[in-house]
């Protein structure tokens, strides 16, 4: 049986290393973008395998629909949502329509495609959801001195990784998995579309993004971090959370009855 996979952002960067590599392994894809031109340029170089191309915006209500009836349509065996923006500024300088676009395509657009997808993939009994977050959503308690403050960008990828943890497990014993990535520099457009210069940076590949996500799906991997090399510290913060939730009671905590 054909394996199909629909990625979106998949013009360039991540993405774009996506199709390529699923593409290499015999996928059948349906790629997603906003450049129509770029599209038909993948499609072109890539006649071993069929290839539907779909130009929408995932910042629209009408890009996200047009999407999500493929999701729900085709027997989907991956899902890669993988489009984003960046907008890296402080939240009182981040204008509203930039807000909302962002929250659309890196929160909107993966949660109504999954919602579309997921029901088919439980039918069938196998499928793939990879969601890809960034190192960002772990960034949050870092002083400004450390890291720009981003809110909004830093929010959206902390949502894909709770979302990813918590339907997971919502799946178990389905066939269907779910993964999120959580790169941290790498080199693509991504950065120079926003006018930043990272050309000093060290960054990984995308294609690396890539390998370390296919390998992670077969190590069992929920989260994927490519760069991070002692697993255990991933470990050790999501035991931290779960703690957390536990400890929980009815009762006021100590530390606030006394003014």
């Amino acid at each position: 049986m054909s394996k199909l996979a629909l990625v979106t952002g998949a013009t360039s960067g991540i993405g774009r290393a996506f199709a390529e590599r699923l593409a290499a392994d015999g996928y059948d894809l349906v790629i997603v973008g906003r450049r129509a031109e770029r599209l038909a340029e993948f499609a072109a170089a890539h006649p071993e395998v069929a290839v539907r191309t779909v130009a929408a915006d995932l910042s629209t209500p009408e890009g996200i629909g047009a999407v999500a009836e493929i999701c729900a349509a085709e027997p989907l065996t991956m899902l890669v949502n993988n489009a984003g923006v960046a907008h890296y500024m402080p939240l009182a300088e981040l204008p509203a329509e930039k807000a909302a676009e962002l929250v659309s395509v890196k929160v909107l657009a993966p949660t109504m495609l999954t919602r579309a997808a997921v029901g088919g993939m439980q039918a069938r009994g196998e499928g793939t959801i990879i969601n890809v977050a960034g190192m960002i959503a772990f960034g949050g308690p870092a002083p400004h001195a450390q890291m720009p403050r981003r809110a909004v960008y830093g929010g959206s990828l902390a949502y894909l990784v709770a979302m990813s943890q918590t339907l997971s497990a919502e799946l178990e014993g389905t066939g269907v998995t779910v993964q999120v990535v959580c790169p941290g520099v790498v080199a693509t457009e991504f950065h120079e579309r926003q006018g930043l210069d990272l050309s000093m940076v060290p960054r990984m590949s995308a294609a690396d993004v890539v390998t370390a996500s296919l390998r992670g799906l077969d190590l069992g991997e929920t989260v994927c971090a490519p760069g991070v090399e002692n697993a255990h510290l991933l470990d050790e913060v999501f035991n931290a959370d779960l703690a957390a939730f536990g400890a929980q009671g009815p009762d006021l905590a100590t530390r606030y009855r006394n003014a």
